[in-house]
């Protein structure tokens, strides 16, 4: 018999590569076969930013399967994607598998799928494969999921997913009360888009009760009450390169790393390092105000704006005035950079990677969600581990006169 084979399956993000990656790496390190399926964007991407003098082929074997999307179509969509993986991956999947199977010692021994790559747990229990289900996100997003259908009976939310009630929510009585204004799914695009996610996440509901376990991406000592109320979930984190000794891999971006030789030139503490992760989206208004704000604060900042970003950003000389001081850059080495002393505060969208990869640093937020469950991580930094504090969103009038008539903007 030969050893154990895991077929690795993440969603089509960074967020969620990143992790699937850190745990190939914990399983190979166990003497586990892995094979470690992408989607073909997503593979490319990863491939491309991979630094040279490296083979992730070292690693497991990387395979790709087409993700139903056109190359020229946006796949930040996340439920356009998501429905797109859905139609055409899982016979795609079985074919792959029986593929892999030809060899009598290497058969796939057990499937390892995102959550939201739900669908696959009906293929392994269709090909008799023992499956887990990796939640990469905090254990209390997960839970707040499994609540949906208390949420259905108390009238909090229809079947819809559409708010009825604006309240505070415990999901038992020993976790954090959560803003029921905070699900996740109303934290996503429009309405029609926030149904949408709130379907996809019932029928991921579904999909998770055919796996045979379900790990999750976070430590018991971050959320022991949550562990605690819902033992089904496994903690198995924090999945972080800084654990283990070899690089960090599963970036969409190739990271410039000139940004630690400039903090290796300021005092102790001293830096503002400003990251929102792969996913978050500003408009012209919020980058100037963000802009502004560095600069008016006369601290050293490294501010890491995504090369998707830059069409976005506004300049009117502001590199300029901030040449002395600031740094900006495509994307950067994350834990690298939070574990410089130079560094003394951390301005993030939340993201769960980015949250965890902050507090093992032991750094202080200032919290500024964006989509989906980031604004539970906000909640848990500022309220419950109190590492942290939350950007308040301000509601701006502005008086214009012209011509006797007044024009109000707000925004």
């Amino acid at each position: 018999m030969g050893k154990p084979h895991a077929l690795l399956i993440p969603y089509a993000a960074q967020g969620h590569v990143i992790p699937m990656m850190e745990l190939m790496q914990r399983l190979v390190n166990h003497g586990v076969k892995v094979t470690f399926l992408n989607t073909d964007f997503t593979h490319k991407l990863v491939t491309d930013a991979f630094s040279t003098d490296e083979n992730l082929n070292d690693l497991a074997s990387f395979v790709s399967l087409p993700d139903g999307v056109e190359a020229e179509e946006d796949r930040k969509d996340v439920c356009k994607l998501a429905e797109a993986i859905f139609q055409l991956m899982p016979s795609k999947l079985e074919e792959l598998i029986n593929k892999l199977n030809i060899n009598e010692g290497e058969k796939v021994t057990c499937i390892v799928a995102d959550t939201c790559m739900g669908w696959a747990f009906e293929v392994a229990d269709k090909m008799r494969i023992r499956s887990a289900a990796f939640w990469t996100a905090s254990a209390a997003g997960l839970a707040l999921l499994w609540s949906i259908p208390k949420f259905l009976e108390d009238g909090i939310i229809d079947n819809k997913g559409i708010l009825m009630k604006k309240q505070m929510v415990q999901l038992s009585p020993t976790m954090p009360a959560i803003n029921s204004e905070n699900f996740m799914w109303a934290r996503i695009g429009d309405m029609k888009t926030q149904e949408t996610a709130f379907h996809f996440a019932i029928k991921t509901n579904e999909f998770v009760k055919l796996a045979d376990c379900v790990i999750c991406n976070s430590a018991y000592e971050l959320e022991t009450s949550t562990f605690t109320s819902f033992p089904d979930i496994l903690p198995i984190g924090p999945l972080l390169a800084s654990n283990r000794v070899a690089k960090q891999i599963g970036h969409f971006w190739k990271e410039d790393s000139t940004c630690l030789t400039w903090l290796d030139q300021h005092p102790i503490g001293s830096v503002i390092y400003v990251a929102f992760g792969s996913f978050t989206v500003f408009d012209s208004r919020q980058f100037d105000e963000l802009a502004g704000g560095l600069e008016t604060t006369n601290m050293p900042f490294l501010w890491v704006v995504r090369p998707d970003m830059f069409e976005d950003m506004k300049n009117d000389g502001f590199d300029d005035r901030v040449s002395e001081r600031g740094k900006i850059v495509g994307w950067a080495p994350q834990q690298k950079v939070l574990n410089h002393p130079s560094v003394g505060c951390f301005v993030s969208h939340c993201g769960w990677n980015s949250v965890l990869e902050g507090v093992t640093s032991g750094l202080p937020f200032l919290c500024w969600p964006y989509f989906s469950d980031q604004f539970i991580n906000q909640m848990y930094i500022s309220d419950v581990w109190k590492t942290g504090l939350e950007f308040k969103k301000m509601k701006v009038v502005l008086f214009q006169v012209k011509k006797s008539r007044i024009k109000l903007n707000s925004y």
